[in-house]
């Protein structure tokens, strides 16, 4: 049967500058094997399944897909697929919040005057990265050792790890191997920027390391551990894809409370049907 889909683009104010994201709307009487045949299908990062929420207090239920893979949760799915629905005429319960239903729980959407964030989800595992991993991970990005300024779990989830360089071009220069580790390389721009970090964010992919354009689950670790280390002040601008010719910005924030929110522009850039 035809059903809406939209493809958004996510962390960018300009079209085709940041990373996409297939919308597919009233998943409705899809199975899991339908849905993860269609994400295969797309080759996007992910493809994501609007349904109708099955828990009190979310406006819609979300199902996020790799081409390989279901994920609880992801941070560009979770804001361009929040734009789709209310673009379509999606209403939620509060003006100025959407709350997604997902595999990670009840995540939390401000709508801001000219772009939506999403609550920073609380790390599974942090702290000091072995010696020998790290050893690795250093030699497989092609830095020498005393290049890097600190490094830690920062992992909510897809097993990010990151290494902080001592610049944004140190970032730019990096010309990783193959290693099978998710890896957030980050560095500070200069003094007067207009963004603050770079990041880089690589992941292995059937024995080769890919980049992703933008990347909202390691924004929103990165931004816990540097604002937790105290080598960031809130808020802040995070630039990433740099390196691929993208132009994608992530919007940090914090709340009084701690509260975490990582934001983004959202762009529509196809909306039609899709045979499913």
């Amino acid at each position: 049967m035809p059903r809406p889909i939209t493809y958004v683009d996510v962390f960018t104010d300009s079209p085709y500058r940041g990373n996409p994201v297939a919308v597919v709307h009233d998943a409705t009487g899809l199975s899991t094997g339908d849905m993860q045949r269609f994400a295969r299908w797309t080759n996007l990062s992910e493809t994501t399944f609007l349904l109708p929420p099955t828990e009190p207090g979310a406006d819609y239920l979300l199902r996020i897909f790799t081409p390989a893979a279901e994920l609880p949760f992801a941070g560009h799915p979770t804001l361009g697929s929040c734009h789709a629905w209310l673009a379509s005429g999606g209403v939620p319960a509060s003006a100025d919040e959407v709350v997604q239903q997902c595999g990670a729980g009840l995540v939390k959407i401000h709508r801001g005057a000219d772009r939506l964030a999403f609550a920073a989800p609380p790390l599974v595992r942090s702290g000091p990265i072995d010696a020998g991993l790290l050893a690795d991970v250093v030699a497989a990005l092609g830095v020498k050792p005393s290049a890097v300024v600190d490094s830690a779990w920062v992992d909510n989830g897809p097993g990010w790890l990151a290494v902080l360089l001592g610049s944004a071009e140190e970032v730019l220069a990096v010309r990783p191997s193959f290693i099978d580790q998710d890896i957030g390389v980050v560095g500070p721009h200069a003094a007067g920027s207009a963004e603050a970090f770079e990041l880089r964010a690589f992941f292995p992919v059937n024995g080769a390391l890919r980049e992703d354009p933008v990347t909202g689950s390691l924004n929103a670790s990165v931004a816990q551990w540097l604002l937790g280390s105290g080598r960031a002040s809130a808020p802040y601008v995070a630039s990433q894809g740099t390196a691929l010719g993208w132009a994608g910005r992530a919007h940090i924030s914090r709340d009084g409370d701690g509260t975490i929110w990582v934001g983004g522009g959202t762009v529509t850039c196809v909306a039609g049907e899709v045979q499913l």
